[in-house]
């Protein structure tokens, strides 16, 4: 089968490769029938993901139609079209029980498809623990409603959830990037009194202008002070950053009012400092980390009640063959490029 390969660092190809079999029976195969690309992709093929394996198929993020799976496999049967989590998780370990299930106490559990084990910018995909990791997709929803479902949409989910927002809230998105895109859906869900979205790229932000009219935009520049003036106490009430660039962890905290919330969700290139005397006296509250990615359930259910619509955010579509070329545009981002599915 085809399968797009991380060669070493700086170098992906796609490779020949033998179909995935069953290795633990609580194992499933999947055919993939869309992928996506991410930008976690793009950071190991740049050597910022040290875990990620050379020789490893690379995608995490997937949609497709589950063909074999292992004699203690309950929850999905061949035929079933199924969402796969970006994390493997055993539902059964301490972390798992509390719903951290990105922190499974299993030797390849967390984000381990498509960088510590093979994942799904392939034609198959062997998914373990797959009573946790597939959830099938509604009748009435499509593979492309589905695909941002395992990984991006499910980390705006857990970012809108874990960062508290009320009813009279301001919340700040910083980032109209796909994981910002997806957290500002989630965010919406919560109807806070008020939402505003920074990002440097005029095309994002105009993006966001036609299909969520109601909510503020903004560049980074002046960025506080523009909070501040749309805000009720000096700053905005929860902070979500989803951009992950070189200053835009100082502008989530500095756009926190007092005693907020700033729920950090990017993926950053390099250690961000910690400026605690600067800080000194906001009495911020930080969370952040890897998604818990254990509600696709919840979310293909507001999909199918039509709460959720990612599908304006896939502006393009490759065949697995033009990759190379898809991680390209991906990477350039050119032609107002948002999020690109692979066929597969």
């Amino acid at each position: 089968m085809l399968a797009y390969t991380y060669i070493k660092h700086g170098e992906f190809a796609l490779r020949d490769k033998p179909k995935p079999a069953l290795l633990d029976p609580r194992d499933a195969i999947v055919k993939v029938t869309l992928a996506s690309i991410c930008t976690s992709d793009l950071h190991i093929r740049h050597g910022a993901v040290p875990r990620a394996v050379p020789g490893v198929t690379v995608g995490h993020e997937m949609v497709g139609v589950v063909e074999q799976v292992g004699s203690a496999v309950a929850s999905v049967r061949p035929g079933d079209r199924v969402t796969v989590n970006v994390e493997t998780f055993c539902g059964k370990c301490f972390f798992c029980q509390n719903g951290w299930v990105n922190n499974c106490t299993d030797p390849n559990g967390g984000w381990a498809l498509g960088c510590r084990i093979d994942g799904g910018q392939a034609e198959y995909v062997r998914v373990p623990y797959a009573d946790q990791g597939l959830n099938r997709i509604p009748g009435s929803v499509t593979d492309r409603q589905a695909l941002l479902v395992g990984d991006v949409l499910a980390t705006g989910f857990w970012a809108a959830d874990i960062s508290e927002i009320k009813p009279r809230d301001t919340v700040l998105i910083i980032g109209a990037g796909p994981t910002g895109l997806c957290t500002l859906q989630c965010v919406r869900l919560k109807n806070p009194r008020r939402i505003i979205v920074c990002d440097r790229d005029a095309g994002r932000l105009a993006f966001v202008g036609r299909h969520y009219p109601e909510v503020l935009t903004t560049g980074p520049d002046g960025l506080a002070g523009f909070v501040s003036a749309h805000s009720d106490h000096g700053g905005a009430d929860a902070v979500l950053e989803a951009a992950g660039g070189e200053q835009t962890f100082r502008l989530a905290w500095e756009c926190a009012r007092p005693n907020a919330i700033v729920t950090v969700v990017a993926l950053y290139d390099k250690a961000q400092a910690l400026p605690l005397p600067d800080m000194y006296g906001k009495n911020l509250i930080f969370k952040t980390g890897g998604v818990d990615g254990c509600n696709c359930g919840e979310i293909l259910a507001l999909i199918a009640a039509g709460k959720l619509d990612t599908t304006p955010l896939i502006t393009h579509t490759f065949p697995l063959k033009d990759i190379k070329a898809a991680y390209e545009l991906f990477e350039s981002r050119r032609d107002g490029v948002i999020k690109i599915a692979v066929e597969c």
